[in-house]
């Protein structure tokens, strides 16, 4: 699970060996937030794209969820979530 790192820059002090272990895991879990929130806006555009509403809707209230946690997680900005949340709305209202 360790990262590699060059022998000469390992801390020596306890708190930053700690340090690095804890951050090392935090990227790990912050990772798959951010894998998954891609992962089903991906697969809401592409199913607004096939034309798919009933698809659509259901990756919509997916990735509105996703969306949701990985604002409330510091992932991504919560404006950048808001502003996203908005685009898929309009364009899931605008299908016909």
């Amino acid at each position: 699970m360790s990262i590699d790192r060059e022998v000469n820059n390992l801390p020596n002090i306890k708190s930053a060996k700690k340090r690095v272990n804890v951050t090392e895991v935090k990227t790990l879990q912050n990772k798959m937030v951010k894998t998954a929130l891609k992962t089903s806006m991906k697969k809401f555009e592409a199913a607004v794209v096939a034309g798919d509403k009933e698809a659509a809707a259901k990756a919509y209230a997916l990735a509105v969820k996703k969306l949701d946690t990985a604002a409330a997680k510091g992932i991504v900005h919560k404006n950048n979530a808001a502003r996203k949340k908005s685009q898929y709305t309009v364009a899931l209202n605008n299908m016909a």
